[in-house]
């Protein structure tokens, strides 16, 4: 088998990649989403002045010169409550009573609190009030446009809906927003020897491990999973699962070269094998290709090659049509290495590794079927084609799972 360079394999799988179309759904379940366009806001936030606290709404020069000791007497002539405006309009030495988030009265330009004024007659039936302090124009009045302002963009295409940014949409008029459709993946997951996630392994049989884990990076990563069950190692099966109505499909297993690795045979007949056989440790058996409009990823049956080539592969697409960055969604750190990583150049390798006492400790496995060695491991470190590895005591980038 000829093996491509990871370079290779990624070129040829980003010119294959562009957004799918947007669909319109509900704010309420636009979180998490990706934003297909612009949001330019046709409308202020908020759309009128208002108090921002309780209090009354009078001309700022009334209360010019106003102290606990030299009160000043204002006639109040109403109320203003939110959503229903005084109807009429304040005056020097006037006062409306207004709760906050109410609109201003007209005339009106602040907000004297509550606890800066005392009732002429002490009741709650009283028609004036004494200011016991003075404020000044514009005090605990939020203006109109003062969150947002007409014609302002509010969020670019390509973000991700975050919760408080469906409230502002809310704000400004959205019940529905334009996102980019999450991607339809179909899992093929094969294998005769393989038993349903959940099975006691049984014999010569074991448990299915690739599906579970599968399905759960496609969706953190913004697909749509559909995964019926496994598949047995039948032609006429496959094709099938092959065939099936998504934008993705994802093989596990049988993706080398033996007999019974159908699915490589499959796609190069009925479709495009573009890639199979890539330079790197694991995952060498790895395979991409289309089936019609169907981008097809051939990962290896082995866990820990499976889920290295779903990170390099599988899920960069994936997150590309579903409009996210194509880069992997984990954190990096750098860090010293504690003792030495061997490569040898041409390959690339993906290197489980711990952090122990601060160093980046290399794991002591090689089996590409030992999934509990990612679950030991902290992250790991990419080494390149191009490099024979390196030293103890060298500063590596560290990928963090968690």
């Amino acid at each position: 088998m000829r093996r491509h360079t990871v370079t290779a394999a990624l070129a040829w799988l980003d010119a294959q990649l562009l957004p799918l179309p947007a669909e319109s759904v509900p704010l309420r379940g636009a979180a998490g989403r990706v934003l297909a366009s612009w949001v330019v806001s046709d409308y202020d936030v908020p759309g009128f002045d208002r108090a921002t606290m309780d209090g009354y709404a009078v001309i700022a020069d009334s209360t010019e010169g106003a102290t606990a000791y030299s009160r000043l007497l204002l006639n109040v002539i109403g109320d203003s409550m939110p959503g229903c405006q005084f109807e009429g309009s304040v005056a020097a030495g006037q006062a409306v009573r207004i709760m906050t988030g109410a609109p201003m009265p007209r005339g009106s330009n602040a907000v004297l609190p509550a606890e800066w004024i005392e009732a002429e007659f002490g009741d709650a039936s009283f028609h004036s009030i004494n200011a016991l302090a003075a404020v000044s124009p514009w005090k605990n009045v939020g203006r109109c446009g003062e969150d947002i302002v007409r014609g302002t963009t509010l969020f670019e295409a390509g973000r991700i809906l975050r919760p408080q940014d469906l409230g502002v949409l809310s704000s400004v008029g959205y019940g529905e927003v334009g996102v980019v459709r999450r991607p339809n993946v179909r899992l093929l997951v094969t294998g005769n020897e393989l038993l349903p996630s959940g099975s006691r392994p049984c014999g010569y049989r074991i448990a299915d491990a690739n599906g579970p884990m599968l399905a759960a990076l496609v969706e953190r990563d913004g697909g749509i999973v559909d995964f019926p069950g496994l598949v047995r190692d039948d032609r006429d099966a496959i094709l099938e699962a092959l065939q099936a109505d998504a934008d993705i499909v994802i093989v596990s297993g049988g993706s080398s070269v033996g007999v019974e690795d159908l699915a490589p045979t499959l796609v190069a007949e009925y479709g495009e094998l573009a890639v199979h056989g890539i330079a790197m440790r694991p995952s060498s058996p790895t395979g991409l290709g289309r089936m019609g409009n169907r981008l097809v990823f051939l990962l290896p049956g082995n866990p820990v090659s499976c889920l290295c080539a779903y990170d390099f592969f599988a899920g960069r697409a994936i997150r590309a049509l579903g409009g996210r960055s194509k880069v992997w969604p984990y954190r990096m750190m750098r860090g010293t290495l504690n003792r030495k990583i061997s490569s040898p150049i041409g390959r690339l390798d993906y290197a489980r590794v711990k952090i122990v006492d601060g160093l980046v400790e290399p794991l002591a496995v090689s089996g590409a079927s030992l999934l509990s060695s990612t679950t030991r491991a902290d992250g790991f470190v990419i080494v390149g084609d191009d490099s024979e590895g390196y030293g103890p005591e060298a500063e590596v980038e560290v990928w963090l799972y968690a």
